[in-house]
């Protein structure tokens, strides 16, 4: 199987080395700067980054860099010309256009972290947490013109424990999405793509550092998981004194 991978993430990296660890074909690796725009020419800084330049050096494998001014759309010749089976989208911030997803035999297939239909869209692991959710799990789906409403390859479930803080779920959807990647990849012409009830979707917002501010009114199970959810290695809960300071709050306990 010939893959075409897509990645700008600590995700992206787990995953295009576990790819490589296990014999999986990388024809080309494509990834987004730290620091890129998206339409109307909104700043993002990716604070989960990881700079994929190494593995694609060490393993002699072109690397090609998508921006807004260089769009993924640019490169279809240049994909096509690779004819790969899949395009594997993990720990991507752009479309993926349809020019683009037909080329493959498979599509454009990544992995969300939640069980779809619900946590769609934005933060699903920081959003689960928050909620105080005691399970989540990751999909492998093809992409579509929806928001992750495309058809399912297979899914995942894991627990969130208590006691877990974000680089826990972090890192158990991680393992998750690796076994389901090595698992499902070699047997893909047998399995039957389920169907996605759109209507089911739940589609929840991106987050922003300043969207971490404590709303102490809330109960301090709430306020428990807010601070679990946004700790390291992202920016972190946050609370500002009444003289203007910001202190970020890495971990708290509930006492009785």
């Amino acid at each position: 199987m010939k893959i075409v991978f897509l990645g700008s993430t600590k995700f992206s990296e787990e995953l295009l080395n576990a790819l490589i660890k296990y014999h999986f074909e990388i024809a080309a690796i494509f990834t987004i700067p730290q620091e890129f725009t998206v339409r109307g020419n909104e700043k993002v800084v990716n604070n989960n980054f990881a700079d994929l330049t190494t593995t694609a050096q060490q393993q002699n494998i072109p690397l090609y860099y998508v921006d807004e001014n260089n769009k993924l759309g640019n490169y279809e010749n240049i994909i096509k010309e690779i004819n790969p089976d899949i395009i594997l989208v993990l720990g991507w911030y752009y479309i993926v256009p349809k020019t683009i997803r037909d080329i493959p035999k498979y599509g454009a297939c990544g992995i969300h972290a939640s069980l779809l239909p619900k946590y769609a869209g934005w933060a699903p692991l920081v959003w689960a947490i928050i909620n105080g959710e005691k399970e989540t799990g990751v999909t492998f789906f093809q992409f579509d013109d929806s928001v992750d409403g495309g058809d399912i390859l297979a899914q995942k479930s894991f627990e969130i424990e208590y006691y877990d803080t974000i680089k826990e779920v972090y890192d158990k959807a991680t393992n998750k999405s690796i076994e389901i990647l090595v698992s499902t990849l070699p047997q893909i012409e047998n399995i039957q793509f389920k169907h996605q009830d759109k209507s089911k979707l739940e589609i929840w917002d991106k987050r922003t550092p300043s969207d971490g501010e404590i709303d102490f009114s809330k109960s301090s199970l709430e306020i428990y998981n807010f601070i679990r959810a946004q700790s390291n290695p992202y920016p972190g809960a946050f609370f500002k004194t009444v003289d203007g300071k910001k202190l970020i709050i890495e971990k708290a306990r509930i006492e009785d």
